[in-house]
């Protein structure tokens, strides 16, 4: 893991750079969650956590993230140890998503992984020594030794792991007290490290505590972590789950979507969803959820791909030209339910169509595949829509993507349709699918499209299970 020094330290003077270490300021804070958070810069917060240290102020830095969240609302002593906390650091992309959907502007981004070498950068040059406690055997040594080839003037007090029993807790404590650090961080895991930070902080004499999670398994190698592309989206936790899926996918999987369900709360508590709903909090939420749905999905996804593949050998996934918001044409992916000349037998069925003139449907439809007729009949054949979703092609709930050659026969208000990102979901989706009249499909798109926002999707997309499982229109 490499770090690029903040560009200040390479012109910087020492007793310049002091200055500004002793007349750092506090970031400005936000409330979310009942939780007051920094607003700031990785590099002020660094700086603030630094100056505290030099100071001698006490402080106690803890992290909160969605699983943070999550266990706060069963954690009674938890919630208490966090609570004695004098900074709170807004930690991944779950939490900026619930800021914005609360109409609340987060800062940057402040997990510890990050955060971590903006602070030792700080400490080297301010003569602030460091101790790492916490993970395995072995891997705070790991970190540290990270920490001494990234910053080597950097003063490391000491390092101990976090399997220490009741009696070792005094000697350690007094080892930690003795090392000459001014800063420790504590690396037990959410809730453990707070509690144990708050039950000792008056026999701890190091100034700045910080609970830091698995940071030490970052900086140790023992877990790789995400491509910079990758955290850069938002997408840390996808990459978290693949490396550790037996560990974490509790955590994500199901814990992401209570976290959602927290986050809607709040900010439905709080107006900010109803007054501040945006084109940016619909896009934060199609990619939140569609990645959680790719990973939940994945062996569903592989069981259909076999399926596909063993009746005819044919390609898994169907890609079509499709009409996407202001006209724009994108390619929508489908798994395959036909036979793979069903386009070239299209023209030959049209006078069957049982959908009148725009669109062409057909219940018995010679075409599909035997495959094809079960994961139509559920929807399955829709999944791989997600992608388009990701690529922001598309949205979970909209008007459905039109053919160009359905387009070209539009007139009056059928173009209103194009006036929104088409979804994978619709209000006429759940109300019958295939058995509404094209018309009628069209007067719900657009009705839709003049009273869309946060409560008309979630109300449309939890409508969609059961008209899935209905399979009514499904054909």
């Amino acid at each position: 893991m490499k770090h690029n020094p903040t560009s200040e330290f390479t012109s910087y003077d020492f007793a310049a750079f002091m200055q500004r270490i002793n007349a750092a300021e506090a970031q400005p804070t936000v409330e979310l969650f009942g939780q007051t958070l920094v607003k700031g810069t990785l590099e002020d917060t660094a700086r603030e956590i630094v100056s505290r240290a030099a100071r001698k102020q006490s402080t106690v830095v803890n992290f909160v993230n969605a699983h943070c969240v999550n266990t706060l609302s069963k954690d009674d002593e938890y919630r208490r140890a966090l609570a004695t906390s004098d900074r709170i650091l807004p930690d991944g992309s779950g939490m900026s998503l619930a800021a914005r959907m609360a109409g609340v502007k987060l800062g940057e981004n402040l997990n510890g992984t990050d955060l971590f070498p903006h602070i030792c950068e700080f400490a080297e040059y301010s003569g602030q020594a460091i101790f790492l406690l916490g993970g395995e055997h072995g891997v705070a040594d790991g970190a540290a030794a990270w920490a001494a080839r990234s910053f080597p003037q950097i003063d490391i007090a000491g390092t101990w792991h976090g399997y220490f029993d009741a009696e070792e807790e005094n000697a350690l404590i007094e080892r930690i007290n003795r090392s000459g650090a001014s800063i420790l961080f504590v690396g037990f895991g959410v809730p453990l490290q707070e509690k144990w930070i708050a039950e000792n902080r008056h026999r701890i004499d190091i100034p700045v505590i910080l609970g830091v999670g698995g940071l030490f398994d970052y900086y140790s190698g023992r877990i790789p972590r995400a491509p910079r592309m990758v955290r850069a989206i938002g997408c840390e936790w996808a990459w978290r789950l693949a490396m550790e899926p037996r560990r974490l996918a509790k955590r994500y999987i199901v814990g992401n979507g209570v976290f959602m369900a927290h986050a809607a709360q709040h900010a439905l508590e709080s107006g900010g969803l109803l007054d501040k709903a945006s084109a940016m909090n619909k896009r934060a939420i199609d990619m939140t959820i569609a990645l959680m749905a790719l990973v939940a999905l994945f062996p569903v996804f592989l069981a259909v791909a076999l399926a596909i593949k063993i009746e005819d050998r044919g390609p898994v996934f169907f890609r079509q030209t499709r009409i996407g918001e202001r006209g724009r044409n994108f390619s929508m992916i489908k798994f395959r339910s036909m036979y793979n000349d069903a386009e070239a037998r299209r023209a030959a069925l049209l006078a069957h169509s049982e959908r009148d003139g725009t669109c062409f449907k057909m219940k018995e439809d010679p075409r599909i595949t035997r495959v094809g007729r079960f994961i139509r009949r559920t929807s399955i054949d829709e999944l791989p829509q997600l992608i388009n979703v990701l690529t922001g092609e598309m949205s979970l709930v909209g008007p459905r993507p039109a053919l160009p050659s359905e387009v070209a026969t539009y007139v009056g208000q059928s173009w209103r349709r194009l006036g929104g990102k088409p979804g994978i979901t619709c209000i006429w989706q759940v109300s019958g699918r295939a058995e509404i009249p094209f018309k009628r499909q069209v007067a719900m798109d657009c009705a839709y499209l003049r009273q869309r926002g946060f409560l008309t999707d979630l109300s449309l997309l939890l409508r969609t299970v059961p008209a899935v499982a209905s399979g009514r229109g499904a054909y």
